[in-house]
């Protein structure tokens, strides 16, 4: 059962994961993202720009609400 609240980015790497119940709208996540591939809308965090996102997994590092989650392709090795 997929959860209506959920919202994923596809990537070329893999998918962003959001959750924006959980989001407060801090903005932190979007400071971080080094590739500015994160912006906020009505207050709450969005994929801007997919195509954008390295998978760093900054902005899933400093959110403090565990409102996003970045997702690695299953055939791609952690180094």
């Amino acid at each position: 059962m997929k959860n209506k609240d959920v919202k994923a980015g596809e990537t070329d790497n893999g998918k962003v994961v959001i959750k924006p119940a959980w989001c407060k709208g801090c903005g932190i996540c979007v400071a971080f993202c080094p590739t500015k591939a994160l912006a906020l809308e009505n207050d709450k965090v969005v994929m801007n720009d997919p195509d954008k996102c390295i998978q760093c997994g900054m902005c899933e590092l400093r959110c403090p609400d565990y409102a996003i989650y970045v997702g690695r392709k299953k055939n791609e090795k952690q180094v």
